[in-house]
């Protein structure tokens, strides 16, 4: 008995119909299969059966699908509308909301809205709620209020630096959602603030800025950027967390830009080329996170080729090295006691960064302090005499009260210009003009002689329309820095002229022709 309940048992089902017979038809058939007569009548005629009806599991032609309308594509409709309604007024009624609409708020809280975005959009970020801050950042990544993606962007950016103290959170979000902003409008502009504020964001961002900064904009690169590359973590250093943390933040920068242009000058290579990390690799960006944000607009995600260059030993490295000695560097002219050891660097180098760090660090301490006065005894008993004899010259028909003697004024006109001319008369202002040139002349040439090649490319640089910029390319191109170069020359020009030469990035007029003539 156990033995059959283990066995297979097998049921048989029935199915009853009053229809029988009925045949299958061929499949090319247009028509449904009729059943046959039964073959027993008993002879009874049968009447001519209904056909039977086939039941359609489908319609044979389509519908148009409706189009499927999403929260987030009814908010972009419905801003748009709104996109200019303003208010003239309106008292403040606080709002909160986790995914802030407008149909969220209420007809007070509407009007608070309206009127205090027309203040934003005019520059005026008055105190409000972290919910009417997304709602209008909302708008402006789906494409609203603006016709320019620079103008999104920038309007992005000043929200966020306007409330960011008030709301913590916004660094949380805004970082990632202007960076995306930035993808997919092609957008050429720095991430190194991003970076600075979403340190969450540091990995990607982070990598394209330093490509970006190394290879197109070597002086627009940060501290915080150039921190992804240093294995030296300079936030324990006593000296940073103490007196030397902006002095630090402000020339690190300046001497990684500096040293690539003095690679780039020796070897004809910058950093990234001397030092080139792996390929680049596709990441997926996925767009607007935890925003209200309309995917038929730009999509879901996006592509990024992303270049691991933080990942380049060598370049790693350096620019450790450069950190580290630019802190050294800096503690010996802040005073203060202790330096970092092991720091091995090309002496070229090491002298380039000591004389950039030495100028620009004194640079901005003098001027902290205010202007000091320096007198030259030499250069001020020179000044006097030449002072002497100008007004000697102007007043020659007085020479009776003067107290120089008539040989002596003779000898020093002669000394200046050859010609001589009555001691009754003035002399005429053409004759005093060739004298100071003459005079003038002697100094420009001693001055010319003085000069490098390279110094007098700076000089004609700084004679064109747009001389800051050519002097800045021309420094860069021989790996020194324009203000360096400015500075030599004014030393020279010190010596030889008794006066600066440049003052800030132009030269001064009344030397200009005197310039030109060289």
């Amino acid at each position: 008995m156990s033995n059959d309940r283990k066995q297979p048992h097998f049921t048989e089902l029935v199915w009853e119909s009053t229809e029988q017979n009925v045949p299958i038809p061929p499949r090319n058939s247009p028509e449904p299969a009729l059943p046959k007569s039964s073959s027993k009548n008993n002879g009874k005629t049968n009447s001519t059966p209904e056909p039977s009806l086939q039941l359609q599991l489908w319609d044979t032609e389509m519908e148009t699908p409706e189009p499927v309308t999403t929260t987030e594509g009814q908010f972009v409709t419905r801003a748009k509308e709104l996109v200019e309604k303003t208010e003239d007024s309106a008292l403040f009624v606080p709002f909160k909301s986790y995914w802030p609409t407008y149909g969220h708020m209420t007809g007070t809280q509407s009007r608070w809205y309206f009127y205090w975005r027309n203040e934003v959009r005019q520059g005026r970020y008055l105190k409000t709620d972290l919910s009417y801050i997304f709602l209008h950042v909302y708008e402006l990544i789906n494409g609203v209020g603006w016709t320019d993606p620079n103008d999104g962007y920038r309007q992005l950016n000043l929200i966020w630096e306007a409330y960011r103290e008030s709301y913590k959170r916004l660094d949380q979000y805004l970082g990632g959602w202007i960076a995306d902003f930035s993808f997919v409008h092609h957008l050429d502009v720095p991430l190194s603030i991003i970076v600075a504020r979403s340190r969450g964001l540091a990995g990607d961002l982070a990598e394209l800025e330093l490509m970006r900064g190394l290879t197109t904009a070597p002086e627009q690169l940060t501290f915080a950027v150039l921190t992804a590359m240093s294995d030296y973590d300079i936030s324990k250093s006593k000296f940073y967390i103490g007196e030397g943390k902006e002095a630090l933040e402000q020339y690190i920068p300046q001497v990684v830009a500096l040293i690539n242009a003095y690679v780039t000058r020796k070897h004809g290579s910058n950093l990234v080329e001397m030092f080139p990390p792996g390929p680049a690799v596709m990441r997926e960006r996925y767009l607007f996170r935890s925003a209200v944000y309309d995917i038929s607009l730009y999509g879901y995600s996006v592509l990024i080729p992303v270049v691991r260059i933080s990942k380049s030993p060598p370049l790693r490295s350096l620019i450790t090295r450069l950190f580290r000695l630019t802190e050294n560097k800096l503690r010996e002219l802040m005073g203060y006691r202790g330096r970092l050891k092991g720091i091995n660097v090309d002496a070229d180098m090491d002298d380039l960064i000591t004389r950039f760090l030495k100028r620009e660090y004194l640079k901005e301490t003098q001027e902290d302090k205010g202007p000091t006065v320096v007198i030259d005894p030499e250069k001020l008993e020179r000044l006097q005499s030449d002072s002497e004899i100008v007004r000697t010259m102007l007043t020659v028909e007085n020479m009776d009260e003067q107290d120089y003697e008539a040989s002596e004024l003779e000898a020093t006109i002669g000394e200046i210009d050859p010609i001589q001319d009555s001691k009754e008369e003035l002399l005429p202002v053409e004759v005093i003009e060739e004298a100071q040139a003459v005079s003038i002349g002697s100094e420009a040439e001693q001055f010319a002689n003085a000069l490098s090649p390279l110094q007098r490319e700076a000089l004609l640089a700084l004679l064109d329309e747009n001389g800051s910029q050519a002097l800045l390319k021309l420094a860069a191109a021989n790996g020194t820095m324009s203000e360096l170069l400015i500075d030599e020359i004014n030393e020279i020009a010190m010596d030889n002229l008794g006066d600066l030469i440049i003052e800030g990035e132009d030269i001064v007029e009344e030397y200009i022709s005197m310039l030109r003539n060289i």
